[in-house]
């Protein structure tokens, strides 16, 4: 009597979402070109970007400092009637992104993107054509990084249990902490301003990966799936 095949253990990952700001998209051009809509040269813009960031302030804060009393959406809006809208394209898609994704899907992983995005970014990622069961976008969504609800949906979506996700962002207070709280794997990526400034080695040591760039995440994972 042939006895029946015992089933296959469930993989330690199964389900990969990434971030979408300085971790799928370059927002390197578009600060510049925020720059150039405020009048202010590139380089002191960035420098005061990254002055901001290391305080504890936010991109927000840092419109309002050229500009007090910034309103962004009232500036989207004028920067759309201008022909210069706020966005991303091609163009600004970080260019080990697309076979990242794409190797995750060929190892038979679910892959997300799911980051803090006004509601014209899900139409802007769509065109991008990138290879993912799911495009999940805050604004849409109506719940937030660093909510723990962002996370829970995410999740949800994949139908996997939070343990067997693994979320990739750039932040450690938008993405690595509050991903691991809810009970998720950690890949933080060090890159653009936020990936430089923020430092926790504590928030670091619980990540399952800590990367420079994305080339390497599909052997990690692959690596990490087939350990005993």
């Amino acid at each position: 009597m042939t006895r029946p095949a015992n089933p296959p253990s469930p993989r330690a990952v199964q389900a990969v979402f990434f971030d979408i700001g300085e971790t799928l998209i370059n927002e390197g051009e578009i600060y510049g070109r925020w720059a150039d809509w405020l009048g202010v040269p590139r380089h002191t813009f960035l420098t005061k970007l990254g002055a901001i960031l290391a305080a504890g302030g936010s991109h927000i804060d840092l419109f309002r400092y050229f500009r007090p009393g910034f309103d962004l959406e009232a500036e989207q809006k004028r920067r759309e009637e201008a022909g210069v809208p706020n966005g991303f394209g091609a163009d600004d898609l970080y260019p080990d992104a697309r076979a990242c994704l794409a190797a995750l899907r060929d190892q038979g992983l679910y892959v997300g993107i799911a980051g803090n995005q006004p509601v014209r970014a899900a139409e802007q990622m769509a065109a991008l054509g990138l290879d993912a069961d799911v495009i999940g976008i805050s604004d849409v969504w109506g719940v937030q990084k660093p909510a723990a609800e962002f996370f829970e949906r995410c999740a949800r979506i994949a139908d996997v249990p939070p343990d067997r996700v693994l979320y990739v962002g750039d932040r450690i207070d938008n993405d690595v902490r509050p991903a691991i709280a809810f009970g998720m794997n950690a890949a933080f990526l060090r890159r653009g301003p936020w990936g430089h400034i923020q430092q926790d080695g504590e928030a670091l040591a619980g990540c399952l990966f800590v990367l420079d760039d994305l080339e390497s995440l599909p052997a990690l994972v692959a690596r990490h799936n087939a350990a005993p």
